[in-house]
């Protein structure tokens, strides 16, 4: 084997490795979001302070990256125009905002294996949303993706569980899933004006203030010693780390593969959630949410426009 053949191969599984940590960390954040409620922490304050302090990162990390190409080039980073860091402002501070805050309310009332499942509707939205707007065309092969994922959610909502269905917890999730989709329409056509990392800086930074306003007002940035332990894991490792090692990955592998590795993502949610909380599907809901990931990986395969996120869009959260 020559040495290009090898260390092609060596990028490539670097690249998965890195997707596949990102899809952990994305799962992982439904887990800590139930362990801090139980510390105290309400919705609103742990999203302020998420975001707080993911910005925090985000811009020490931008700080880095600058210093490092200042030194290696002598050219500093280039800033973005004032009208695409106010759109990406915007799309944190509303569009990101609005899905944080279904995801991690629909996680108040029903299980974080059922809320992950029905957050993971998204992509087949995204297609659909992009075929309204002349952005996707209709094949067979997408057609029969968009059926699958549909019957798949039908099968997640209909097919009982350990428990009923809240409608009011299921409403959020679809709403998050819902809300994810259109940011993602919305925020396709900037994330090509700007730098990944820069964009998540901006886009964690727009929603940490919308938090902390509505926090403000309505008094509800309360905070308990145990929650904090709970908000730093949410903000560096089912946030920053997984939005930064999805970059690096998909940067090895590309784009589409690095999204289909990303539907392991509710995988890890529903297999910690069943491990730590005695959480079940049944088998009429755990078939629908094999067909849900099923879709999603015939849609990447056939190169429909699903921006995982994450994740080029500040994804997630699994977002959430």
């Amino acid at each position: 084997m020559s040495p290009i053949a090898t260390t092609s191969d060596a990028r490539r599984s670097a690249g998965l490795a890195l997707c596949l940590l990102s899809a952990v960390g994305f799962g992982l954040m439904a887990i800590f979001a139930k362990e801090a409620y139980g510390a105290g922490l309400g919705v609103t304050a742990l999203l302020a302070a998420r975001f707080v302090l993911a910005a925090s990162l985000f811009w020490a990390i931008v700080a880095v990256r600058g210093r490092l190409r200042s030194r290696a080039t002598g050219d500093s980073a280039a800033r973005p125009p004032w009208r695409v860091a106010l759109a990406c402002l915007a799309l944190g501070g509303v569009g990101y905002a609005a899905q944080a805050g279904l995801f991690f309310s629909a996680l108040e009332h029903i299980d974080a294996s059922l809320t992950s499942l029905l957050l993971y509707t998204y992509p087949a939205l995204v297609f659909c949303g992009a075929v309204a707007l002349g952005r996707e065309h209709v094949t067979p092969w997408k057609a029969a993706a968009l059926a699958l994922a549909s019957a798949g959610a039908a099968l997640v909502l209909l097919g009982g569980g350990t428990r009923g269905l809240e409608a009011t917890g299921v409403l959020l999730a679809l709403g998050a899933g819902v809300t994810y989709a259109v940011y993602i329409l919305v925020a396709e056509d900037v994330v090509r004006r700007i730098d990944p990392i820069l964009l998540g800086a901006f886009v964690a930074t727009g929603a940490a203030l919308t938090f902390v306003l509505a926090g403000a007002i309505g008094g509800a940035l309360a905070f308990t010693a145990g929650g904090w332990l709970w908000i730093a894991a949410i903000a560096t490792l089912s946030t920053v780390l997984p939005i930064v090692t999805f970059m690096l990955g998909m940067e090895r592998v590309g784009a589409s593969t690095a999204s289909i590795v990303s539907t392991f993502e509710p995988v890890v949610t529903v297999a910690l959630a069943v491990a730590l909380y005695g959480e079940s599907l049944g088998p009429w809901q755990a078939l629908g949410g094999a067909l849900v990931l099923a879709a999603v990986i015939a849609l990447q395969l056939r190169g429909a426009r699903t921006r995982a996120p994450t994740r080029t869009a500040l994804a997630h959260e699994s977002v959430g």
